[in-house]
Order: C-alpha cells, then structure tokens, then sequence
C-alpha cells in the first residue's frame, strides 16, 4: 500500500492523535480504522497537506473538531506546550547560574547580577501569556 495519507483521531480531551499505516500491512486506510480506533471516538483520513504541518513544534496542541473533522492548533495547549519548552531550556542555563552564584559568594565577590538573571529566567514562562500567534510563542527563547 503506497498511501500516504494518514487516520486523525479526536482525542477524548478535543486533541488529536494521528495513525500512520505500516507500509504494505494490505489493508485499506478504512480498514486499519474500523480495527485499531477504539469504539467511540471519531476519525477522518486526511493528507498530510491537511495538517498544521509546520506547527509540529505543537502536535500536542493539535486539536480534532469533532463536527468537520479537520485538524487545528489550540493557542491555549500551544502556551502551555511551550511554557514546558522554556522550562527545559532554562534548567541547564539556571544550573550554570548556580555554579557562578556559588563561586562569587565564596570570593567575595558581588551576586547581584547573576541573581538579576537567574530571576529572568524564573520569569520566562510568563512570557507565553503575551503572544498572540504560534509564531510568536515558537520565537521565544529562555537564553536571551
């Protein structure tokens, strides 16, 4: 089977989930629905074109409307999906921090600007309530 389209299941949640035939499995598309989508929840096969396929930065944002079948990107999942993003960017830079804090204070030496800094960094999650756009959220960055 060369298809290359793909099954969209709506999620419980309102999410979406996606199944992507094995190549040469023999079945048809409807087919590998009717057997693996479990009873309840609703289903379309789409084209990859029909997806927010540059939004993969928020596939856990994709959202199935359950009344026409297409695919979307939820700006609430999308800011919650990035602030978990920025969380993991800044852990590796707030333990640099640390190290730096811990070395001024045994010289001596003046603190404030690494814990202006390390500050920042707490605060970079807060910085998803501002955007208005998936493009805005996937430019924002805990390195400044």
């Amino acid at each position: 089977m060369n298809d290359t389209r793909l099954i969209a299941v709506g999620k419980p949640d309102g999410g979406c989930a996606l199944l992507f035939p094995a190549p040469g499995c023999g079945l048809t598309l409807e087919q590998i629905a009717e057997k693996d989508v479990p009873a309840g929840l609703l289903w379309r096969i789409v084209a990859p074109a029909e997806l927010p396929g540059a939004d993969e930065d928020f596939f856990d944002a994709w959202t199935y409307d359950a009344g026409t079948g297409k695919v979307g990107v939820d700006l609430a999942r999308a800011r919650e999906v990035t602030k978990a993003r920025l969380r993991r960017e800044r852990e590796p830079l707030l333990a640099a921090l640390d190290v730096q804090f811990m070395r001024a204070l045994e010289a001596g030496q003046d603190t404030r600007a690494i814990a202006a800094e390390k500050q920042r960094l707490r605060d970079v999650p807060q910085l998803v309530d501002k955007p208005a756009t998936l493009a805005e959220l996937r430019a924002l960055r805990a390195a400044a």
